[in-house]
């Protein structure tokens, strides 16, 4: 591996703080792109018209914020990882399954995923306070933008209330 050639004004604890965040935050995003990509092709049901358009929306979030979190690493000197082993291996989100999949299966399971997500970016806007405002920042935003869609596809759940309680305990720890 190469040494790396950007060097940043964070100290070495700083830097594998807000890198470790931004590499959480990477590889979660590429995972729901990934998973709004398989639903799209595969949602089968009567608001499948209603669903298919919002999952190429959560792809299109998903694939920006990815390269603004991975590019917030490179600026710190922090080289991202996002390959499919490292994606694969490392994110946090909960699955999705292969094949046709009904329009409130995909609801639930993106709303989930969406969960998961936030439940690490909140858990790394903490860890970055102090160690980098800006790597914060930036997390504050994407966290902010991803509570929206998951409210968005909460909104469209037919599961019971308590189904939807469960998903927001993931956002508590």
């Amino acid at each position: 591996m190469t040494p790396t050639p950007i060097t940043t004004t964070l100290d070495a604890e700083q830097q594998r703080i807000a890198g470790k965040a931004l590499q959480g935050t990477v590889v979660d995003l590429i995972d729901l792109s990934l998973f709004a990509k398989q639903a799209h092709w595969n949602v089968i049901g009567p608001h499948f018209l209603a669903v298919h358009p919002a999952l190429d929306e959560l792809a299109t979030v998903a694939r920006k914020f990815t390269d603004e979190a991975a590019e917030r690493a490179t600026a710190i000197g922090v080289s991202p990882d996002g390959r499919a082993a490292t994606v694969a291996a490392d994110a946090g989100t909960t699955g999705f399954a292969e094949g046709w999949t009904s329009d409130g299966e995909v609801v639930e399971t993106i709303a989930a995923n969406l969960a998961a997500a936030i439940a690490r970016l909140r858990a790394s806007i903490e860890s970055t306070e102090k160690a980098d405002p800006v790597t914060q920042d930036l997390l504050i935003g994407i966290t902010a933008r991803l509570e929206q869609l998951h409210w968005m596809w909460q909104a469209q759940s037919t599961q019971p209330s308590a189904q939807r309680t469960r998903l927001g305990q993931l956002l508590v720890g």
